[in-house]
């Protein structure tokens, strides 16, 4: 057994050699956050990031993590872009869907271990640690994972905190964090197994072994999967696709589904119910009902 787990840990660390070895002081968040407020009027180029419009209508946000040499490694300046580029394309009119995505090679080879490796128990309780890496779960439109290459520890908690993942059909997924000595902190343990079921879970947390993107798709993790290189556009179709619907009904339906995820069937099918009847409240669901009798296509106003 200490040789299969020695074998193990050898594996992790050759993807994640980049990420932990070679590394200068990372900034505190509280420094990260205030050079982001600083930078949140001025549009600003992000150091980590890519972001750009894609689609026909330029009406799908494309946000690339921007990090080669630590093969996407989350940490703290990282996750800061990532939330306030969410959060600049969510208050974009003209943006009806988020795409996030790294590179063939890895989404994200896992969280950044050096910056994790000297902190001690009160100061993760006292900060509240990897608390605002949860950001991209309080987006209202709707963000799609395209996941290529790796996406372990952090990146496959990033991943599912996402509306929809993508997979290329070279992806791998795991939780390795047992492998050197803890466990997942970013939802690893409560999503995956909301996502593929209590067992499946169990052996990927308790062994740290990677699932192929065929075992993922199998398993319920990802919604399909697509050559390499073909992965990001298919990302942006389906959210030009989502985008001929209405924004604002979109987002209802978006909270009604992740309801299901934290109330019970009678709770969900209520609270179903209402966002139902709200969407009677809205120039959308007349408009849709109208354009369909009339047979035509829709005009959504998002209102």
């Amino acid at each position: 057994m200490a040789g299969v787990a020695r074998a193990r840990l050898i594996q992790l660390q050759s993807v994640l050699r980049p990420a932990i070895l070679g590394r200068v002081n990372t900034p505190s968040y509280t420094s990260c956050v205030s050079l982001a407020a600083r930078q949140m009027s001025s549009a600003p180029a992000f150091e980590h990031l890519l972001v750009e419009k894609r689609g026909e209508a330029n009406n799908v946000g494309l946000i690339t993590l921007n990090r080669p040499k630590a093969l996407n490694a989350l940490f703290d300046p990282l996750m800061v872009e990532v939330n306030q580029a969410m959060k600049q394309l969510e208050e974009d009119p003209t943006i009806a869907a988020i795409v996030l995505t790294g590179s063939e090679k890895a989404f994200a080879a896992g969280a950044d271990i050096k910056q994790m490796q000297n902190k001690e128990y009160v100061e993760c309780f006292g900060s509240n640690f990897l608390e605002h890496w949860n950001g991209v779960t309080k987006i209202k439109k709707p963000v799609i994972a395209a996941v290529n290459g790796y996406a372990l520890g952090g990146g496959c908690e990033l991943a599912m905190m996402c509306d929809i993942i993508l997979a290329g059909e070279k992806a791998k997924f795991g939780q390795p964090e047992i492998i050197i000595g803890t466990i997942p902190g970013a939802g690893g343990t409560q999503r995956l197994t909301r996502a593929i079921g209590k067992s499946r879970a169990m052996q990927m947390c308790l062994t740290g072994e990677m699932i192929t993107a065929q075992q993922a798709d199998a398993w319920g993790l990802v919604s399909s999967v697509h050559p390499p290189d073909q992965l990001v556009n298919e990302a942006i179709k389906l959210g030009e696709k989502i985008g001929k619907h209405s924004k604002l009904v979109v987002s209802m339906c978006k909270e009604a589904v992740n309801k299901s995820q934290e109330l019970s069937l009678n709770e969900g099918l209520h609270f179903e119910k209402r966002m139902f009847h709200g969407t009677f409240a809205t120039n959308d669901r007349k408009e849709g009902m109208t354009a369909f009798v009339e047979k035509r296509s829709p005009n959504f106003t998002d209102s």
